[in-house]
């Protein structure tokens, strides 16, 4: 070191210096303490518990208080298809499978529980077991015969099969369906904590536990050595090959699991809307999850199931409003009155200015924040600079 880099470093203000002492000092820096990886899941999770015991009302939310049945049946419908959509994008998100079945999973679950306590006077419990160890042997199957091509060939191939269900669905063979009509649920194979309007909190339960069921397995997959291994597949699947590591078992594993974690959905959803109907059988669904899980942002921790809560009560509060256009002129007024086309419209600007959906927004708008700021300071450290 020579004698002007050492003046300049022991200089009153230098960096390192103390003063006029010319003796080093260590710059006072504290790290700022993160929140341990829990505190976000569990406030959520408090808050979700919390909302069957509360009277509060937001007007223009919510039609009714929080713990009245319409509101506690809307927000589980919200929670069901927020895990739904998560199972999704297990596949979709964290492996980049793009599926147009997935629907068909979900139907199984659905169906299988209702002829299982309709048709075999099964008990809910194993009812639902039974439906989700076959939902999930389907999308093992399948998922096998699927994933020997990529890209748009499994699309197609996945959509086949979902178009396929979605028809011997709606054909009714053996009056086992109901087609168009869909079948309700039997009452007698459900206990009466699940029965009726005053037991709407009971239901929003199994809706919470769906949930949280799948966020659990989703995340902890996502962590673990698989999910790693889903990552580089993700990335470049080719890469992934080349390193020695086969990617057809790790991609079916998570079409598998995917597939049982829908089909549970299925079950919970039987539950809350009382009955099941072939809409849930298409690839628009399916569609409509794709389009869930793009809105909420994709491979994300919560994005899909913001996205999907969303989704899903948006199309509920549209629905209520359609009325209310009808003062406009007819040209304008049918196109809004179709809660699609809104949410059509909505999904569109939101690709188009805010890529990475929803929990990219913060990031996005701290950013812009901050470069308006840096702007700022440039701009006046230039008029500094310049007193003319």
């Amino acid at each position: 070191m020579t004698d002007t880099e050492l003046a300049a470093r022991t200089a009153p203000g230098a960096p390192g210096s103390s003063g006029g002492t010319g003796t080093p000092v260590v710059p006072d820096v504290r790290k700022r303490r993160s929140l341990p990886w829990w505190a976000v899941p569990a406030a959520a999770l408090a808050v979700l518990l919390s909302l069957p015991f509360s009277t509060l009302r937001v007007p223009g939310v919510f039609e009714h208080a929080l713990n009245s049945p319409s509101t506690l049946h809307l927000l589980a419908l919200c929670l069901v298809f927020g895990g739904l959509a998560t199972s999704y994008d297990l596949l979709y998100g964290r492996v980049g499978l793009l599926s147009f079945g997935h629907a068909l999973y979900f139907a199984c679950g659905a169906y299988a529980a209702a002829l299982l306590m309709s048709v075999l006077e099964l008990p809910l419990v194993w009812a639902a077991l039974v439906s989700v160890v076959g939902g999930t042997l389907l999308a093992l199957i399948l998922g096998a015969v699927s994933l020997r091509v990529n890209g748009i060939a499994l699309a197609m191939v996945t959509l086949a099969f979902a178009e396929a269900g979605s028809i011997l669905i709606s054909r009714d063979p053996g009056r086992w369906t109901g087609g168009e009509e869909g079948r309700s649920l039997d009452t007698a194979a459900i206990p009466d904590a699940f029965i009726g309007v005053v037991n709407t909190v009971n239901l929003y339960w199994v809706a919470v536990g769906y949930l949280v069921i799948v966020l659990a397995v989703v995340w902890w997959l996502a962590a673990s050595p698989v999910g790693r291994v889903w990552q580089g597949i993700r990335a470049n699947e080719q890469r992934v090959a080349v390193l020695g590591v086969n990617p057809y078992p790790y991609k079916l594993a998570a079409f598998t699991v995917g597939g049982g974690l829908a089909s549970l959905g299925g079950v919970a959803y039987l539950l809350i809307n009382g009955g099941v109907t072939p809409g849930i059988t298409t690839a628009e669904f399916t569609l409509t999850l794709l389009v869930m899980v793009a809105l909420g942002g994709a491979g994300t921790r919560w994005g899909p199931f913001l996205g999907a809560a969303l989704y899903t009560y948006a199309e509920h509060r549209l629905l209520q409003l359609g009325g209310a256009f009808d003062a406009l002129p007819a040209w304008i007024a049918a196109p809004l009155s179709q809660p699609l086309f809104i949410l059509g419209v909505l999904f569109v600007l939101m690709v188009f200015f805010f890529p990475g959906g929803l929990v990219a927004l913060p990031g996005r708008i701290g950013a812009a924040v901050r470069d308006r700021r840096a702007e700022r300071t440039r701009a006046d450290n230039t008029g500094k600079a310049d007193p003319s």
